[in-house]
């Protein structure tokens, strides 16, 4: 029995071992693909810089990777939640959604941020710097009430 328990604990350790050559494509594009996002939506600067610190990691085609992104399966994780953030809202992709999506994700966008859904627990639990004070959540729902407004307005118009 304790032969076989160790046996398995070897192949378990190899196994990790050779997994660590294996790992999923980084989101490594140019942060320069949100500029039509910032440009159209003009946040104001405390906005923006939370925009930088809090969301485009994982709703951009641009991830500042953690040290720990090299481990497996570490690095699967990270890579799932980033594909479902994108996949929600990508702010890369901004100029290419219609101007009721852009109004609907403006919506959820200040929604999120307002119940507390955004930034994810997991994100903040390594990023400290994205734990939103109450002032921040403030500047970011009346920046996103004043943007979704701005849709809506275009949107009526048409």
């Amino acid at each position: 029995m304790m032969i076989t328990l160790k046996k398995l604990g070897y192949i378990l350790l190899i196994l990790l071992i050779i997994s660590q050559f294996f790992s999923p494509e980084k989101n490594e594009g140019d942060l320069i693909s949100v500029v039509p996002f910032l440009n159209e939506t003009n946040p104001p600067e405390n906005v923006k810089l939370i925009l930088e610190t809090t969301c485009f990691d994982c709703h951009s085609n641009k991830t500042n990777y953690p040290w720990y992104n090299d481990i497996t399966p570490v690095n699967y994780w990270l890579d799932s939640h980033i594909k479902d953030g994108k996949k929600h809202l990508n702010f890369s992709k901004w100029s290419s959604y219609s101007l009721k999506r852009k109004e609907h994700k403006m919506d959820e966008l200040y929604e999120e941020v307002e119940q507390g859904e955004m930034p994810l627990s997991s994100y903040t639990w390594t990023h400290s710097e994205s734990n939103l004070t109450q002032y921040q959540v403030d500047a970011v729902v009346t920046w996103g009430k004043k943007t979704q407004g701005y849709y809506q307005q275009l949107l009526n118009a048409k």
